[in-house]
């Protein structure tokens, strides 16, 4: 069964169709929560916000098309949500301590792109993470983050040299 065909199906409320959806995508959203994210934990629980709202309001998804993007936008509010519930309750420095942990270890990338990555400010991170882990254009990236698709080619390539120097 295509791809299309499945998201249709959940649209109009089949719940097996949108199961299968998420058994083709929870890697790839899972990988993207792990690298904004940090750690394990984290990134499972927004995954799981993710599908739940996912869920709820797939009936709203108009474009079968659009499916990547909208998923993978939900995707990135569960993850921007996260963090602000974090540093409301545990205050910014306990966030800071937490992710520089030692129980951070990365299970998808070395350490050193780990640290490649941390070099980035949150914004060049996403966009390396949405072209590299999400596999989006940068038109894509730029209607997830609302930045002009040459400015997210710029930020990409700039990005990409920074951690490519860090690496070398």
């Amino acid at each position: 069964m295509s791809g299309d065909n499945l998201i249709k199906r959940a649209v109009q409320g089949d719940k097996e169709a949108f199961a299968k959806l998420y058994s083709q995508y929870k890697d790839r959203l899972y990988r993207y929560a792990y690298f904004k994210l940090g750690n394990d934990s984290d990134a499972q629980d927004a995954v799981a916000d993710c599908i739940v709202c996912a869920y709820q309001s797939i009936g709203t998804l108009k474009n079968e098309k659009a499916f990547d993007a909208w998923i993978f936008k939900i995707l990135y509010r569960s993850c921007c949500a996260l963090v602000k519930r974090q540093i409301e309750n545990k205050g910014v420095e306990s966030l800071d301590s937490h992710k520089n942990s030692a129980s951070y270890e990365p299970c998808f990338a070395s350490a050193e792109l780990s640290e490649a990555l941390s070099l980035l400010d949150s914004t060049d991170r996403d966009i390396v993470l949405l072209s590299a882990v999400a596999g989006f254009n940068s038109r894509e990236i730029g209607r997830l983050t609302g930045q002009n698709p040459n400015t997210v080619r710029s930020r990409l390539s700039r990005s990409l040299a920074k951690m490519k120097a860090f690496l070398r």
